[in-house]
């Protein structure tokens, strides 16, 4: 139950942070989008077990993304979501 549950909540930043690309300027999205993508493919080996570890990577997914919301002048309250997926 603890691995579904922690499964869900790094697919349900996944899908965070996709929408969060499409508040990005248009240009940049595919670039994003991309990255976005290769980090979770990445990252999909990281044991579900391992309440650390996937706190610490869901803590720098959001992170990450409000330096990249800052960067592009986007109101950082567009990742309320993600934080409450990544804190929770």
């Amino acid at each position: 139950m603890v691995i579904y549950r922690e499964m869900k909540k790094a697919l349900m930043a996944y899908k965070e942070v996709l929408r969060l690309v499409k508040r990005l300027p248009e240009d940049t999205r595919p670039y994003y989008a991309k990255y976005v993508r290769e980090n979770f493919v990445n990252y999909r080996v990281i044991d579900a077990n391992d309440s650390v570890s996937l706190h610490e990577l869901l803590q720098r997914t959001y992170n990450h993304s409000i330096w990249i919301l800052k960067k592009y002048s986007v109101d950082q309250s567009a990742a309320n979501r993600l934080k409450e997926i990544c804190s929770a």
